[in-house]
């Protein structure tokens, strides 16, 4: 199983790692069986899947359900999911929402943005998430 610790021991040596999207069981199945280290389930499945024009509308039920689809389908592989555009305005709504990702099966949560977004990183990092 790769982890957190599996990246930086690859970091450290110099070491490439794969990392797919995935949005689905099948292909997170067929991942497994190719090994790849990390599967990132992206909220661009709001254009790839439900044939959305952007990102906007996907929510976060919406990546909680496809993070545990691929949960169950992957024995080898870190899993990143995004939380979706607004579902991390606010911190109350970062540690609830995040916790919904993780407890579909996420490993790691992904968030965009910068600097104004220091003091969540830290505080989500020393809750765990």
């Amino acid at each position: 199983m790769t982890t957190l610790s599996t990246l930086n021991k690859f970091k450290k040596d110099g070491v490439k790692f794969t990392c797919l999207t995935c949005y689905d069981a099948m292909f997170a199945r067929m991942m497994d069986n190719a090994q790849i280290d990390t599967i990132l389930i992206g909220d661009s499945l709001g254009m790839v899947v439900q044939g959305h024009d952007s990102t906007l509308p996907v929510s976060v039920d919406d990546m909680a359900y496809h993070t545990a689809n691929i949960a169950r389908s992957n024995k080898h592989a870190l899993i990143l999911a995004d939380l979706p555009f607004m579902s991390y305005v606010t911190l109350p709504d970062a540690v609830a929402n995040s916790r919904k990702l993780m407890q579909a099966g996420a490993h790691v949560i992904k968030i965009e943005g910068g600097s104004e977004l220091c003091d969540l990183v830290k505080t989500l990092a020393q809750a765990g998430t």
